[in-house]
């Protein structure tokens, strides 16, 4: 269930990060509004998720998809640069989140 949490918590943070861009430094009312319930929305549910996952494994992650989320969305929404330098940046943050996601499961630990 924690897991699935930061999960979740990760997808919200993508969610605040567009937001921000959307309000227009927080200027226009809705998507304010948005960006600050999905950033207490993020928080909450990566506290959550650190009560049984490592606070290093936890944040690593929960940034690590927050971060491979908006660079994804900025690319489809924003028009940014797909070079192939830059996906291949991508996978290797995604190849980090699921090694900590390995290394905290209990058969590696266990060895």
């Amino acid at each position: 269930m924690a897991w699935i949490c930061l999960v979740v918590a990760g997808l919200f943070e993508c969610c605040w990060a567009i937001g921000i861009k959307y309000s227009d430094g927080f200027t226009k009312l809705v998507p304010t509004v948005f960006t600050i319930s999905s950033m207490a929305i993020s928080i909450w549910l990566l506290s959550i998720a650190m009560k049984s996952i490592p606070i290093g494994t936890a944040y690593a992650v929960w940034t690590g998809i927050g971060a491979v989320g908006v660079a994804l969305l900025g690319m489809l929404i924003f028009d940014e640069p797909k070079d192939l330098v830059r996906i291949i940046c991508l996978l290797l943050i995604v190849s980090g989140i699921v090694g900590l996601k390995l290394a905290s499961s209990p058969a590696i630990n266990s060895v």
